[in-house]
């Protein structure tokens, strides 16, 4: 395991890489609020695989959003393009977990070309509110940010207050919680820092309607596997119910665990996902 960074036009990303360069590239998307670093447990049971795991803007190690700018999910798939296309990245394997996985879809409809197959954790497209529930949650959206320009960011004592403080959100076991935090705290001269942006915290501006977000979907060409974690989120159940038949080579699998099953419980993560991109 080592560390990269990939300077793109306007924001420099950071991540971990896994594995020989001479095997086939996974390029693995982390969800809302992790890092790249949760990826380490799955990539110690993925052989035979040169593995990319990158932190998103704001994320982990990556760069902030400048000054003044919000972090719009459908800019993570603007430099996702830029990465695959900075690395020279020819039918990529994508990999993402809940956020990332959709980011993962998403780009694989708009980029077919880029992507030979598709493998989300915990993740089914994007998600979507009703059309007439835009003007409510953009005033929310403006309200959170105002709010959060005026509080002061608070930050752990401790590597261990934070991992408590994951641990209480629940979904995951402890040796998974200090992996991310780890990498999501940096140690400065007044202490324990957080390197995540607290803009990531605010509210969505806008979410895709569902008849949006179906057009995504069903314009994915290439092998999509979705993995669901048998004690995971029953909303994202729902929507694999509701949208599974819009796409044209889906394969369903369920492994034991919740949502972060990839870092609880990797092995049979992992050979789901050997099996399918081999």
């Amino acid at each position: 395991m080592k560390d990269i960074e990939i300077p793109l036009a306007n924001i420099t990303l950071r991540g971990l890489e896994f594995g020989d360069s001479s095997q086939p590239t996974i390029l693995a998307l982390h969800g809302w609020l992790d890092n790249a670093a949760s990826f380490i447990p799955l990539a110690a049971c993925l052989s035979g695989y040169h593995i990319l795991a990158v932190d998103f803007a704001g994320h982990g190690k990556s760069d902030h959003r400048v000054p003044g700018a919000h972090y719009h999910l459908m800019d993570n798939v603007q430099d996702l393009h830029e990465l695959v296309t900075y690395l020279k990245l020819n039918k990529v394997l994508l990999l993402g977990h809940s956020m990332g996985g959709i980011v993962a879809s998403v780009y694989a409809s708009c980029f077919p070309e880029n992507v030979e197959r598709l493998a989300v954790i915990e993740s089914f497209g994007p998600l979507t509110m009703a059309a007439d529930t835009s003007p409510e949650q953009l005033k929310k959206s403006i309200e959170s940010r105002l709010a959060m320009q005026q509080k002061a960011p608070r930050h752990p004592d401790s590597l261990e207050t934070a991992v408590k403080a994951r641990l209480m959100a629940g979904d995951m076991n402890k040796a998974s919680a200090q992996l991310l935090m780890e990498r999501n705290l940096m140690q400065t001269p007044d202490g324990l820092r957080w390197r995540t942006d607290p803009r990531l915290r605010t509210i969505s501006s806008l979410r895709l309607t569902e008849a949006q977000a179906n057009a995504f979907i069903v314009n994915v060409s290439c092998p999509w596997l979705t993995l669901l974690g048998s004690e995971g989120f029953e909303k994202l159940k729902v929507n694999v119910d509701k949208r599974k038949a819009q796409v044209a080579q889906l394969e369903l699998e369920t492994c034991p665990g919740g949502h972060h099953l990839h870092m609880d419980n990797p092995r049979p993560v992992a050979e789901k996902i050997s099996t399918f991109f081999s």
